[in-house]
Protein backbone atom coordinates (compact mmCIF):
# COMPACT_ATOMS: atom_id res chain seq x y z
CA UNK A 1 0.00 0.00 0.00
CA UNK A 2 1.75 3.53 -0.90
CA UNK A 3 1.95 6.15 1.48
CA UNK A 4 -1.00 8.15 0.08
CA UNK A 5 -3.29 5.50 0.31
CA UNK A 6 -2.36 4.34 3.56
CA UNK A 7 -2.91 8.09 5.02
CA UNK A 8 -6.72 7.98 2.90
CA UNK A 9 -7.54 4.72 4.63
CA UNK A 10 -6.14 6.18 8.54
CA UNK A 11 -8.47 9.19 8.01
CA UNK A 12 -12.17 8.55 9.16
CA UNK A 13 -12.71 11.92 7.15
CA UNK A 14 -11.66 10.71 3.94
CA UNK A 15 -13.01 7.42 4.54
CA UNK A 16 -16.49 8.75 4.90
CA UNK A 17 -16.26 11.26 1.75
CA UNK A 18 -15.66 7.72 -0.41
CA UNK A 19 -18.77 6.38 1.24
CA UNK A 20 -20.30 9.44 0.44
CA UNK A 21 -19.37 9.16 -3.10
CA UNK A 22 -20.29 5.54 -3.56
CA UNK A 23 -24.05 5.96 -1.56
CA UNK A 24 -24.00 8.80 -4.55
CA UNK A 25 -23.32 6.51 -7.05
CA UNK A 26 -25.23 3.52 -5.60
CA UNK A 27 -28.80 5.51 -5.30
CA UNK A 28 -28.35 6.61 -8.88
CA UNK A 29 -27.47 3.74 -10.05
CA UNK A 30 -29.72 1.54 -13.07
CA UNK A 31 -31.54 -0.72 -9.96
CA UNK A 32 -30.61 1.95 -7.29
CA UNK A 33 -33.01 3.83 -5.19
CA UNK A 34 -33.99 6.74 -7.76
CA UNK A 35 -34.66 4.21 -10.46
CA UNK A 36 -37.24 1.82 -9.05
CA UNK A 37 -40.53 3.43 -10.43
CA UNK A 38 -43.21 0.20 -10.30
CA UNK A 39 -43.13 -2.51 -7.93
CA UNK A 40 -46.52 -4.86 -9.07
CA UNK A 41 -48.01 -6.94 -6.63
CA UNK A 42 -49.22 -10.05 -8.25
CA UNK A 43 -52.64 -11.91 -7.43
CA UNK A 44 -52.39 -14.33 -4.20
CA UNK A 45 -50.22 -17.74 -5.41
CA UNK A 46 -49.35 -16.80 -8.66
CA UNK A 47 -45.67 -16.88 -9.52
CA UNK A 48 -43.81 -13.57 -11.17
CA UNK A 49 -42.75 -14.36 -14.59
CA UNK A 50 -39.66 -12.10 -15.72
CA UNK A 51 -41.38 -12.04 -19.15
CA UNK A 52 -43.96 -9.70 -18.38
CA UNK A 53 -41.20 -7.05 -18.87
CA UNK A 54 -40.97 -7.78 -22.57
CA UNK A 55 -41.14 -4.60 -24.85
CA UNK A 56 -40.09 -1.94 -21.87
CA UNK A 57 -37.44 0.29 -23.28
CA UNK A 58 -33.65 -0.42 -23.14
CA UNK A 59 -33.07 1.39 -19.72
CA UNK A 60 -35.44 -0.79 -17.88
CA UNK A 61 -34.63 -3.73 -15.83
CA UNK A 62 -38.17 -6.08 -14.11
CA UNK A 63 -36.93 -8.24 -11.13
CA UNK A 64 -38.73 -9.94 -8.54
CA UNK A 65 -39.28 -9.52 -4.75
CA UNK A 66 -40.89 -11.72 -2.20
CA UNK A 67 -42.62 -11.12 1.03
CA UNK A 68 -45.23 -12.66 3.35
CA UNK A 69 -48.52 -11.82 3.69
CA UNK A 70 -49.41 -10.44 7.08
CA UNK A 71 -52.71 -12.44 7.00
CA UNK A 72 -52.21 -15.59 5.65
CA UNK A 73 -48.38 -15.94 6.21
CA UNK A 74 -47.86 -17.42 3.00
CA UNK A 75 -45.20 -15.96 0.43
CA UNK A 76 -46.42 -12.92 -1.96
CA UNK A 77 -44.36 -12.24 -5.09
CA UNK A 78 -44.29 -8.87 -7.42
CA UNK A 79 -42.16 -7.71 -10.37
CA UNK A 80 -40.06 -4.54 -10.05
CA UNK A 81 -39.41 -1.98 -12.70
CA UNK A 82 -36.15 0.08 -12.46
CA UNK A 83 -35.53 2.97 -15.12
CA UNK A 84 -32.07 3.85 -14.94
CA UNK A 85 -33.34 7.02 -16.78
CA UNK A 86 -35.50 7.76 -14.19
CA UNK A 87 -37.18 11.18 -14.08
CA UNK A 88 -35.82 10.98 -10.17
CA UNK A 89 -32.42 9.69 -11.25
CA UNK A 90 -32.76 12.94 -14.02
CA UNK A 91 -33.72 15.29 -11.38
CA UNK A 92 -31.57 14.00 -8.22
CA UNK A 93 -28.58 16.49 -7.18
CA UNK A 94 -27.58 15.15 -4.12
CA UNK A 95 -28.14 13.84 -0.59
CA UNK A 96 -27.26 16.50 1.98
CA UNK A 97 -25.28 15.36 5.00
CA UNK A 98 -24.17 17.00 8.30
CA UNK A 99 -20.64 17.29 8.86
CA UNK A 100 -18.29 14.22 9.45
CA UNK A 101 -18.54 14.47 13.69
CA UNK A 102 -16.22 11.89 15.22
CA UNK A 103 -18.38 12.13 18.27
CA UNK A 104 -20.52 10.06 16.91
CA UNK A 105 -18.62 7.28 16.11
CA UNK A 106 -20.08 4.99 19.15
CA UNK A 107 -18.74 1.22 20.74
CA UNK A 108 -21.67 -0.32 21.98
CA UNK A 109 -21.74 -4.18 23.98
CA UNK A 110 -23.50 -6.46 21.83
CA UNK A 111 -25.45 -9.91 23.34
CA UNK A 112 -26.38 -12.69 21.24
CA UNK A 113 -30.08 -14.04 21.43
CA UNK A 114 -30.10 -17.59 22.12
CA UNK A 115 -32.29 -19.24 19.37
CA UNK A 116 -32.71 -15.50 17.71
CA UNK A 117 -36.10 -13.18 18.75
CA UNK A 118 -38.40 -11.67 16.61
CA UNK A 119 -39.06 -7.79 17.19
CA UNK A 120 -42.60 -6.43 15.62
CA UNK A 121 -41.36 -3.73 12.70
CA UNK A 122 -44.14 -1.20 11.56
CA UNK A 123 -43.66 -0.60 7.94
CA UNK A 124 -44.17 2.31 6.15
CA UNK A 125 -46.59 0.58 3.38
CA UNK A 126 -48.91 -1.73 5.73
CA UNK A 127 -51.35 1.11 7.16
CA UNK A 128 -50.23 0.33 11.11
CA UNK A 129 -49.57 -3.63 10.57
CA UNK A 130 -46.49 -4.80 11.63
CA UNK A 131 -43.52 -7.47 10.22
CA UNK A 132 -41.69 -9.78 12.48
CA UNK A 133 -38.13 -9.35 11.68
CA UNK A 134 -35.54 -11.67 13.51
CA UNK A 135 -33.19 -9.48 16.00
CA UNK A 136 -30.61 -11.67 16.53
CA UNK A 137 -28.75 -9.83 20.01
CA UNK A 138 -28.76 -6.82 21.94
CA UNK A 139 -27.33 -3.51 21.13
CA UNK A 140 -26.42 -1.97 24.68
CA UNK A 141 -24.84 1.55 24.73
CA UNK A 142 -25.38 5.35 26.95
CA UNK A 143 -25.61 8.63 24.94
CA UNK A 144 -25.67 11.15 26.29
CA UNK A 145 -25.84 10.45 29.75
CA UNK A 146 -29.51 8.08 28.69
CA UNK A 147 -28.89 4.27 28.41
CA UNK A 148 -30.27 2.14 25.48
CA UNK A 149 -31.14 -1.66 24.40
CA UNK A 150 -31.53 -1.29 20.81
CA UNK A 151 -32.77 -4.17 18.21
CA UNK A 152 -30.91 -4.06 14.76
CA UNK A 153 -32.51 -6.68 12.73
CA UNK A 154 -30.03 -9.29 10.18
CA UNK A 155 -30.39 -7.86 6.92
CA UNK A 156 -28.59 -10.67 4.72
CA UNK A 157 -26.11 -11.31 7.73
CA UNK A 158 -24.90 -7.75 8.28
CA UNK A 159 -27.27 -6.24 11.73
CA UNK A 160 -29.58 -3.29 10.10
CA UNK A 161 -30.19 -0.46 13.13
CA UNK A 162 -33.62 1.21 12.04
CA UNK A 163 -33.91 4.18 14.36
CA UNK A 164 -35.50 7.91 14.98
CA UNK A 165 -34.04 11.02 16.41
CA UNK A 166 -35.80 14.38 17.02
CA UNK A 167 -34.27 15.55 13.85
CA UNK A 168 -36.82 13.60 11.88
CA UNK A 169 -39.41 15.52 9.36
CA UNK A 170 -37.45 18.51 9.88
CA UNK A 171 -33.63 18.04 9.20
CA UNK A 172 -33.66 14.33 7.84
CA UNK A 173 -36.03 11.84 6.50
CA UNK A 174 -39.86 11.64 8.61
CA UNK A 175 -39.86 8.17 9.08
CA UNK A 176 -36.34 7.44 10.81
CA UNK A 177 -32.86 6.34 8.90
CA UNK A 178 -31.15 3.29 8.59
CA UNK A 179 -27.37 2.17 9.69
CA UNK A 180 -25.28 -1.04 9.33
CA UNK A 181 -23.58 -2.03 12.65
CA UNK A 182 -20.31 -3.43 12.25
CA UNK A 183 -19.33 -6.07 14.59
CA UNK A 184 -15.86 -5.04 16.27
CA UNK A 185 -14.66 -7.61 18.44
CA UNK A 186 -16.15 -10.50 20.66
CA UNK A 187 -18.91 -8.88 22.81
CA UNK A 188 -18.51 -5.36 20.92
CA UNK A 189 -19.94 -3.32 17.75
CA UNK A 190 -19.31 0.44 16.64
CA UNK A 191 -22.05 2.50 15.49
CA UNK A 192 -20.93 4.83 13.38
CA UNK A 193 -23.39 7.53 12.78
CA UNK A 194 -21.72 9.85 10.26
CA UNK A 195 -22.83 6.42 8.06
CA UNK A 196 -26.54 6.80 8.83
CA UNK A 197 -28.56 6.52 5.65
CA UNK A 198 -31.62 7.73 4.42
CA UNK A 199 -33.89 4.78 3.61
CA UNK A 200 -35.28 3.67 0.70
CA UNK A 201 -38.66 5.06 0.88
CA UNK A 202 -36.55 8.00 1.09
CA UNK A 203 -35.93 7.96 -2.37
CA UNK A 204 -38.86 6.02 -3.94
CA UNK A 205 -42.25 5.01 -2.87
CA UNK A 206 -42.23 1.88 -4.08
CA UNK A 207 -40.53 0.74 -0.83
CA UNK A 208 -42.28 -0.60 2.23
CA UNK A 209 -39.77 0.35 4.82
CA UNK A 210 -39.32 -0.80 8.56
CA UNK A 211 -40.21 2.55 11.35
CA UNK A 212 -37.78 2.75 14.36
CA UNK A 213 -39.75 0.49 17.19
CA UNK A 214 -39.47 2.62 20.49
CA UNK A 215 -36.52 0.96 21.92
CA UNK A 216 -34.29 2.32 18.89
CA UNK A 217 -35.57 6.36 19.50
CA UNK A 218 -33.20 8.51 20.66
CA UNK A 219 -34.12 11.18 22.76
CA UNK A 220 -31.66 13.78 21.55
CA UNK A 221 -30.57 15.12 17.83
CA UNK A 222 -28.53 12.69 15.71
CA UNK A 223 -26.85 15.04 14.03
CA UNK A 224 -24.64 12.87 11.99
CA UNK A 225 -24.92 11.50 8.80
CA UNK A 226 -27.19 11.85 5.91
CA UNK A 227 -30.47 14.04 5.58
CA UNK A 228 -32.84 14.40 2.70
CA UNK A 229 -32.41 13.59 -1.01
CA UNK A 230 -32.55 17.25 -3.27
CA UNK A 231 -33.74 17.31 -6.36
CA UNK A 232 -33.93 20.12 -9.09
CA UNK A 233 -36.28 22.91 -8.42
CA UNK A 234 -39.78 22.39 -9.10
CA UNK A 235 -39.48 18.46 -9.10
CA UNK A 236 -40.69 16.64 -6.26
CA UNK A 237 -39.07 13.24 -6.02
CA UNK A 238 -40.72 10.29 -5.06
CA UNK A 239 -40.63 10.58 -1.58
Amino acid sequence: MSAAMSDRASDPSQAWEEWRTERHRSVTGPTGNLALVETRWLPAGERPDLTAGAGQRDSVTVTTVERTDMVTGEPEYALRFWDAESPAIQNFERTDAFPFDPAWVLDATYTPVEDGRRVAFEHIRDNGGTRDLAVPGDIALTVDGTDYTLSAFDDDGTLLLVFGDPTNGTATYGAGRFLFVEHTGEGRVRLDFNRAFVPPCGFSDQYNCPMPPRQNRFHLPVEAGEKLPVFRDGFAGQH
